[in-house]
């Protein structure tokens, strides 16, 4: 079951997942591979900042592949302007640490990080209790929950100025929907998506589709593959990246 809520903060959840032009839905999930309960939660979509489905994409965009373990997670406040409206969203910062690189750009300007602090999504309340409150993910991405281990396509983003908001620091990113891959037992496609369990069979079953992605077809197989995968790619053209246009820091 899905149906529309609105969502005011779009600003503050593009902030965290790296998206424009987010949409959100509640859908209850009945179908979890562990064998839980359903669980309801909120799915937000959104256009990816860089292409990230195919090992193209990755060799041309990031600047380091990865393996980290998320570590710790803490919760990020809502703003005051959600709490005194009554409805808006609790972020994480969760921690990761690097426990490999796979691949990395020649050229890139910044080594891959040994840590990484990642806002990632949380909760949105409502009626006036931040208490009152629902999981949230973005659509096919892990939510990046402690205890999980993920491999991740990163790309360092220079600070940027948009017209009209605040400064964005120069930091590590995640290209997009596809960048993000469950790695549990390190075997692509099993952990952590959408803030439940998932086995590579799951993600195989999408390899069928018309948008297959890099981590669908290397579903089940290991780290080896990967990294045989990314050094056969070449990179491609490159695009200007999604969302609102921002300018370099002076």
């Amino acid at each position: 079951m899905r149906s529309r809520i609105r969502l005011v903060t779009f600003g503050a959840l593009v902030a965290v997942a790296a998206m424009a032009g987010v949409v959100v839905a509640q859908e209850q999930r009945g179908d979890t591979d562990d064998g839980g309960a359903p669980e309801s939660i909120l799915v937000a979509h959104g256009k990816d900042r860089r292409p990230s489905l195919t090992a193209e994409d990755w060799v041309t965009y990031a600047d380091h592949v990865v393996v980290a373990t998320a570590v710790a997670e803490r919760e990020t406040p809502p703003a005051q302007i959600e709490i005194d409206r009554g409805e808006g969203l609790t972020g994480r910062e969760v921690t990761l640490r690097i426990d490999r690189v796979v691949w990395s750009r020649e050229g890139a300007v910044e080594p891959a990080p040994t840590e990484w602090k990642r806002a990632s999504v949380g909760w949105q309340f409502s009626e006036g209790d931040t208490a009152n409150r629902t999981k949230m993910a973005m659509e096919d991405q892990p939510r990046v929950e402690a205890g999980h281990r993920y491999i991740l396509a990163l790309d360092w983003e220079e600070a940027t100025c948009s017209p009209g908001d605040e400064p964005e620091p120069a930091q590590w990113r995640t290209l997009g929907e596809g960048a993000v891959v469950p790695f549990d037992d390190q075997i692509i496609g099993r952990g952590e998506m959408e803030g439940r369990l998932q086995e590579p069979a799951r993600a195989k079953a999408a390899s069928a589709g018309p948008d297959t992605r890099l981590e669908d077809e290397l579903a089940g197989r290991g780290i080896e593959e990967l990294s045989t995968a990314l050094k056969a790619a070449r990179p491609g053209v490159t695009v200007e990246r999604f969302g609102p246009p921002s300018i370099s820091c002076a």
